[in-house]
């Protein structure tokens, strides 16, 4: 009754998870794209004093190299007294750009970094609808600079982006190049910025927007993909494309729900029909010991019976020859030896028989050992989930959230200890299996993470801004990670990783999940 009332709920669970979510856009996947939107002045001189002649918005592609519009750097191209100043979203560190290339056909440039800045580039939308579906625009409107009472020295102080959401109206190919329609609100400074979709992938690049008076309905135009990849294709530059529908981590964590609820039914399901082959085979090796207990008593007793006459025969022949004159019949002594001993031989063998005929409890014992074989493979299958090894894990894709361009396949060696690769050991706090991974080089923290029992890898990386970043490489640097072989390594690597997860967002930007198995299998 249990049993079937567990199911019930993981039905009603799973119906109730499997209902259809709308897709939303995730604060923090927008926060991680707008890392890599700067704003980009156009500067001249006036004597010796810089000064801001206009300014647009341009993102990442590459750490440094960074997309925009054709008319944003369209002065700088035609004078080469005008200077490229790149301001990023954080930090205090501006730079200069140079010109790469330029396509007014279809308003694209792309400039590169000068200076040392680095900057953590989006990732291109690759399979993306063109025709409905959230988009937000990502820059820096000028009309909001100057609402806030901005001067021209602010243009040159790290801000964040302005982000605007709207819906995609569709595609909407001018004669000259293919745009995307949209109603997220841009305005003079957004051109050369991101239109992204909820996952903070790029659509596209905001251009310009439809004339219109005050009882239309505003549009706005992005340079779409179609243009936007080849362009940078023929610059020798080679984007991080995601083609993979945009999924958030909320509707991957109810997926991830159901999919545990449909394992749990289905485990209870296998559960329960493995009870049941049990009780029957237990009752037919209990039928089957009883019959051959009934079949060995029943011949036990026959031959006591039997071996009782065959004493209660020559015992009288014993006592007669015992008995009778030697001197008139000198094989008595003879006779009387050999029906004593047959008399005696058989009484003890009866005995003997008798007492140690099965009993009833033979019949459990004999169920016992017939059963135990199967009770034996049981225990051999579980103990294919013991991972010591080398094994080969494979991108579930049904299961991650991928933001990036990650390896389809990953390989390594695991060790009950949790030593990888024989020099890399990963903590175990809460009994779980971690490693926290905080570059110098790249804005994310990466928790890996290993499931010995159920063979899976699982890694959530953290886009963090720069101030987070800082702080997770300082938490980072106060401890060493014993090295592999190290008494108590594990749970002391466990216990010092705290410092770095507790700074972490409670959800991650990208999931990768890797279902994993011994390799050669």
């Amino acid at each position: 009754m249990a049993a079937m009332i567990r199911l019930l709920c993981a039905l009603a669970l799973l119906l109730a998870l499997s209902a259809p979510a709308p897709s939303r856009a995730d604060p923090a996947d927008i926060d991680a794209a707008a890392r890599g939107v700067v704003r980009v002045v156009i500067m001249g001189r006036e004597g010796e004093e810089v000064v801001p002649l206009s300014h647009g918005t341009g993102f990442a592609i590459s750490p440094r190299r960074i997309v925009t519009n054709a008319h944003v750097v369209r002065a700088a191209a035609m004078d080469d007294g005008l200077r490229i100043g790149v301001v990023p979203a954080e930090g205090d560190e501006a730079a200069y750009a140079r010109i790469v290339a330029v396509s007014p056909r279809n308003d694209l440039a792309l400039i590169e970094l000068t200076g040392s800045l680095r900057l953590p580039p989006l990732t291109v939308a690759g399979n993306a609808s063109r025709d409905s579906g959230d988009v937000i625009a990502i820059g820096y409107p000028m009309n909001v600079d100057r609402a806030q009472g901005l001067d021209i020295g602010d243009l040159f102080r790290s801000q964040p982006p302005v982000k605007s959401r709207g819906d995609l109206a569709g595609a909407r190919p001018s004669r000259q190049f293919d745009t995307l329609l949209h109603t997220a609100a841009i305005a003079r400074g957004n051109s050369g910025g991101p239109l992204v979709d909820p996952c903070g992938r790029v659509l596209g690049v905001n251009s310009f927007g439809a004339e219109s008076d005050a009882s239309d309905a505003e549009f706005f135009f992005a340079v779409s993909t179609l243009e936007l990849l080849p362009f940078l294709e023929a610059n020798g530059v080679t984007p991080q494309v995601n083609d993979l529908p945009c999924r958030s981590l909320s509707e991957l964590d109810e997926a991830e729900q159901a999919r545990l609820a449909r394992e749990e039914m289905e485990a209870s399901r296998q559960l329960e029909a493995s009870r049941e082959q049990t009780r029957e085979a237990r009752e037919r090796a209990r039928l089957e010991a009883a019959e051959e207990v009934q079949t060995t008593r029943e011949n036990v007793m026959a031959l006591t019976f039997l071996l009782v006459l065959v004493a209660a025969g020559a015992g009288p022949v014993a006592w007669r020859a015992r008995m009778a004159d030697r001197e008139a019949d000198p094989a008595a002594e003879r006779r009387m030896m050999i029906a004593g001993t047959v008399t005696a031989v058989a009484v003890v063998v009866a005995a003997a028989l008798w007492f140690t005929r099965p009993g009833l409890d033979e019949v459990d014992r004999r169920v016992a050992a017939k059963l135990a074989p199967e009770t034996q493979a049981d225990s051999a299958q579980g103990t294919l989930a013991e991972a010591n090894g080398t094994l080969v894990c494979t991108l579930d894709l049904s299961r991650s959230r991928v933001t990036g361009a990650p390896d389809k396949e990953v390989e390594f060696g695991w060790r009950e200890d949790g030593c990888v690769n024989g020099r890399t050991q990963y903590g175990l706090a809460g009994g779980e299996w971690a490693r926290v991974f905080v570059p110098n080089e790249e804005d994310a923290v990466s928790v890996s993470r290993f499931d010995p029992d159920k063979l899976t890898y699982r890694t959530d990386r953290y886009l963090l801004g720069r101030a987070e970043m800082s702080a997770a490489r300082t938490a980072r640097g106060q401890y060493t990670p014993p090295a592999c072989n190290t008494e108590g390594a594990a749970a002391k690597l466990g216990d010092l990783q705290g410092s770095v997860t507790a700074m972490l967002p409670e959800r991650p930007n990208e999931r990768l999940v890797y279902s994993c198995k011994p390799k050669g299998q």
